[in-house]
C-alpha cells in the first residue's frame, strides 16, 4: 500500500505527544483515499512474557490504568505482561529495568 502523510498536527505535548496525522493512500484499484487519525507517540517499548518453567505458568503484573478506571473498571487495575519504554537502552535492558522496578514496588 502506498501511503503519503500530508499533514501532522500536535494536539497535546503534555504526558506524551498526541498527534493528528492526515494521510493519503492508494488502493490497489488506483483510487486515492484520505483519512485522519489521532495517535499518541510514546516512543518505542519492549515487552516480555515471563514463563515459570517449574510451575508451567506465565508471570504477569497488575497495574493501575486511568482509561479503564474512567470506563467503569472500579479498581482501574489491569493484568499485563511486563513492559517498558525504551530510553537509550536495549529491549533486554529495558525489561530488566522494568522488572526490577515492579519487584521493588511489590515488596
Amino acid at each position: 500500500m502506498d501511503i503519503e502523510i500530508t499533514k501532522t498536527e500536535i494536539l497535546s505535548d503534555n504526558w506524551y505527544t498526541l498527534k493528528k496525522v492526515t494521510y493519503q493512500y492508494i488502493k490497489p484499484d488506483g483510487t486515492v483515499h484520505e483519512q485522519s487519525r489521532e495517535a499518541y507517540d510514546r516512543g518505542n517499548g519492549a515487552v516480555i512474557l515471563l514463563y515459570n518453567i517449574k510451575n508451567k505458568t506465565v508471570i504477569l503484573t497488575r497495574q493501575f490504568r486511568i482509561p479503564t478506571y474512567i470506563n467503569g473498571n472500579e479498581s482501574g487495575m489491569l493484568i499485563e505482561a511486563c513492559t517498558g519504554l525504551l530510553d537509550k537502552d536495549s529491549p533486554q535492558d529495558c525489561i530488566r529495568r522494568e522488572n526490577g522496578r515492579r519487584n521493588r514496588l511489590s515488596d
